[in-house]
């Protein structure tokens, strides 16, 4: 089957991506406003695109009724961000935080999660979150909807790790760690069937067809 995108409806388009771009990492994003209330809001829009510099995205969507979420609009005005991954003891008190609370509501205290200072930005950490990434915005890509829905680029400027999760050769053991990801609906999905697949030199690949092991 053929969808021609630019004439498929929103809501069309969003069940088949959400669908088949699977599983999707999830930010547990945290951003404090003007008054000092910490904001947390997950999204599955989201991952990192560049090491060097570090740059995470956050693709941002409107509320149901078409408004700014609170996340998009205190990064607007702070320019600060904290990104929180999410793991299997966390994730239904991830849930909680999307809940639709009222502006101005404490979604950390809602969902019993744990505020930390973070070192260089403003917005808190969550203590319980496995990685917290502490980041500052480069650039909003803003488009449709006269500019509401919009791409965060954050700059990574500090990373935050808990000891257990770090390998003593400095690699994640994601059997320690057990990140959840986001699939479409109510879906979620647990890392636990991994395998491993060595990436090929041409050397390698002409030596594979040479023995007959091609695909």
């Amino acid at each position: 089957m053929e969808f021609d995108f630019t004439t498929l409806p929103p809501k069309d388009r969003y069940r088949l991506l959400i669908g088949s771009v699977v599983p999707r990492p999830i930010a547990l994003v945290t951003t404090l406003d003007g008054r000092g209330v910490p904001n947390a809001a997950p999204f599955s829009f989201f991952n990192c695109f560049s090491h060097d510099p570090p740059i995470v995205a956050l693709g941002m969507e409107l509320r149901a009724a078409g408004g700014l979420k609170d996340t998009v609009r205190i990064i607007r005005a702070t320019r600060e961000f904290v990104v929180n991954l999410v793991d299997e003891t966390i994730a239904e008190r991830m849930n909680i935080c999307a809940v639709d609370f009222p502006e101005g509501v404490n979604e950390l205290a809602e969902a019993s999660l744990t505020a930390v200072a973070s070192s260089v930005v403003k917005p808190p950490r969550i203590r319980e979150s496995p990685v917290n990434m502490e980041c500052k915005l480069i650039e909003e890509l803003r488009f449709g909807d006269g500019g509401k829905r919009s791409i965060v680029l954050g700059e990574v400027l500090r990373f935050h790790i808990r000891d257990d999760v770090l390998t003593e050769r400095g690699h994640i053991d994601l059997t320690v760690m057990r990140p959840v990801g986001r699939l479409a609906g109510s879906g979620y999905i647990r890392l636990s069937d991994r395998f491993d697949m060595k990436r090929m030199s041409h050397a390698d690949w002409q030596a594979k067809k040479r023995n007959g092991a091609g695909p």
